[in-house]
């Protein structure tokens, strides 16, 4: 999932409590669904473009497109992420909303909880070609185990190194990290002169999560027990949190400043050159779109503690990516179901991930040659072999909130030179825990 994008425990919390009276988006029905607006279809689409009009730019021609092949006018709106949770939180308790919308995968399982989203069963996944035409790994991250997934798998994404070439060549680097020891020792040589060597988007609860999980599964440690109930104050959880802040309190490789961003800063700083490394999802586009060239830089791997990635504590991403889900009480539940079919389809899905530099979830489509180049392959790869993905359980949402934002006041106290002990770190996740809602 892209970033930014935050949302109020509260509002969590009140969405979930109302699940069983939902009603969904489209209309204010008793949350049935019809085909009593069979001509027209709206659509929040989520950000992923550099800006929201870069979005229009994509999505635009793919809708009027879409309306040609079926008469069916698809209004759309780009909502961006620091406001999509709260926006979909409020239509779930409302029943007022779109037909169709992007959600995050983190999200899935939060959202699937209040009963709001159409559910994808067999045969519902039949009317868009079969369930088999997806991944594995984005179907890992439509909604709870056991259940029928709450959305389809729309862009895939997987976080991984960005570095830059100039800068590696001048500091006599001749390779990227594998590790994270060879990251900070890389680091330190890059760091200096008003450059540094890593961003990152410290003021951001779900990147900070992101990470967290990557460095928490790296340490052997999960943020849930293995039957839902929160989990953060393990040592190997509060190990990996601390590992990850200390890039900037310990290791002083980080900027001061990135304890406040939460707006996509660190791409742009890569972009410009102030930064020399970038642990990011799916970023060619971005970066091109900010007048990097794609021969400035190269793609690796996110780091691991030793060896290789792969599964078990060679995690070194979550399974990142967009999935498309339909309110149950829409008004035109035939047309939302051919339109997300049209977005899914192989034609669609190289043509939209193309544009994103994201991964299709579509097998398909991810065969096609234009996702087999080097920089697709590391994230493929990674998509394959070493990424987890989110904790899918009902209280993910509230758990990023919790969880992010203590992160985010770890990266504060860091930024004003505070020392970030073991200590510290157990009890701002300790405060995290006691905020999860209670069963």
């Amino acid at each position: 999932m892209r970033t930014t994008r935050a949302a109020a425990v509260a509002a969590v919390t009140m969405s979930l409590a109302l699940a069983a009276t939902a009603c969904g988006g489209g209309s204010s029905t008793d949350g049935g669904g019809s085909n009593d607006s069979p001509k027209t279809l709206t659509y929040w689409a989520s950000n992923q473009g550099a800006s929201i009009e870069v979005d229009k730019k994509v999505l635009q021609p793919e809708l009027d497109k879409f309306e040609k092949e079926t008469g069916i006018e698809v209004k759309l709106e780009v909502v961006p992420w620091s406001d999509l949770l709260n926006r979909i939180l409020t239509a779930t308790t409302s029943g007022q909303g779109p037909d169709v919308l992007n959600i995050g995968n983190t999200w899935s399982a939060s959202l699937q909880a209040t009963g709001a989203l159409l559910p994808w069963d067999k045969a519902q996944f039949d009317k868009i070609g079969g369930k088999d035409r997806f991944v594995d790994s984005a179907l890992g991250s439509t909604g709870a185990e056991g259940q029928d997934p709450a959305a389809v798998p729309l862009y895939s994404m997987a976080y991984a190194l960005y570095y830059n070439k100039k800068a590696f060549a001048d500091a006599g680097i001749s390779e990227p990290p594998a590790t994270w020891d060879e990251l900070v020792a890389d680091g330190k040589k890059l760091t200096g002169d008003g450059k540094w060597a890593l961003g990152v988007e410290g003021s951001n609860p779900s990147e900070n999560i992101h990470h967290a999980v990557v460095f928490a599964k790296q340490h052997g440690a999960d943020f849930f027990t293995a039957d839902g109930k929160p989990d953060f104050t393990s040592d190997k959880a509060v190990a990996g949190v601390k590992q990850f802040v200390d890039l900037m309190a310990k290791d002083k490789i980080i900027a001061p400043g990135n304890a406040e961003y939460a707006q996509n800063q660190s791409v742009s700083d890569f972009a410009k050159g102030k930064t020399a490394m970038l642990l990011w999802q799916s970023a060619s586009a971005n970066l091109k779109s900010q007048g990097m060239s794609e021969d400035a830089y190269g793609i690796a791997p996110v780091p691991v503690q030793s060896g290789t990635p792969g599964t078990g504590t060679g995690v070194n991403s979550m399974v990142m990516g967009i999935n498309m889900a339909v309110f149950k009480n829409t008004d035109n539940i035939d047309g939302a179901t051919k339109f997300v079919k049209f977005m899914t389809s192989d034609a669609e899905q190289k043509v939209l991930n193309q544009a994103y530099s994201s991964i299709p979830p579509v097998k398909g489509a991810q065969a096609d040659a234009a996702f087999n180049t080097p920089a697709n392959a590391v994230l493929k790869d990674t998509l394959a072999k070493s990424a987890v993905a989110a904790p899918q359980v009902a209280d993910e949402s509230q758990f990023e909130t919790a969880v992010g934002t203590a992160i985010k006041g770890l990266f504060a106290e860091a930024a004003a030179g505070r020392k970030v002990t073991e200590e510290s770190v157990k009890a701002a996740l300790e405060k995290a825990q006691q905020q999860m809602p209670t069963k």
